[in-house]
């Protein structure tokens, strides 16, 4: 079982995983890893002891920003009504989207490598999108027959067509429209 690590080196950590995922969605998984750590304000030293080399950097990345979206699912139906938190959580797909979007040149390699890591995620997208769906469809806010898979599909359209970054006021309008298909009248 791995140590826990001590607070501030947790901080550290979460800070580095958060840097880095800006800095690949701006930049690409190619980006100087010691322009992350300087980012992040700690010593490449501390990068390198978290993450020995760039592919774990960029899996922990993933993982991490694959969990924070799927922990949001829960946190916005504590905020806000369904549709509206289904609405939020749709815009931080497309924003987690860009983040892979940055990583795109070495994330399949990764993928493919690290045992499970693409199952793991796509079961734990669906899973957050069903806790979103089920919590509007048992409001009355969502038709009945609104699928959860169905509607993770119909994002990673959106944010294709849309192509990320260059595009979120389109992104935004087809999240409104698909909605407009689910939302009971």
């Amino acid at each position: 079982m791995p140590r826990s690590l001590r607070a501030d080196a947790q901080a550290n950590q979460e800070r580095l995983l958060d840097v880095a995922a800006r800095v690949f969605a701006r930049e690409g998984a190619d980006t100087s890893l010691k322009a992350i750590a300087a980012e992040a304000e700690v010593g490449i030293g501390t990068l390198y002891r978290r993450f020995p080399t760039r592919e774990d950097l960029i899996e922990a990345t993933y993982r991490s920003q694959t969990d924070q979206l799927c922990a949001a699912a829960s946190a916005l139906l504590d905020e806000s009504d369904p549709v509206d938190a289904l609405r939020e959580w749709l815009e931080r797909f497309v924003d987690y989207m860009l983040t892979k979007q940055g990583m795109a040149d070495a994330l399949p390699a990764i993928l493919a490598a690290r045992d499970g890591l693409r199952l793991h995620s796509r079961e734990a997208l669906l899973d957050a999108v069903t806790t979103l769906v089920a919590a509007g469809v048992a409001a009355g806010r969502l038709r009945p027959d609104a699928s959860p898979s169905d509607a993770l599909m119909a994002i990673g359209g959106v944010t294709m067509i849309s192509g990320y970054e260059h595009q979120r006021d389109l992104a935004s309008r087809l999240i409104r429209l698909l909605l407009d298909g689910l939302v009971v009248s």
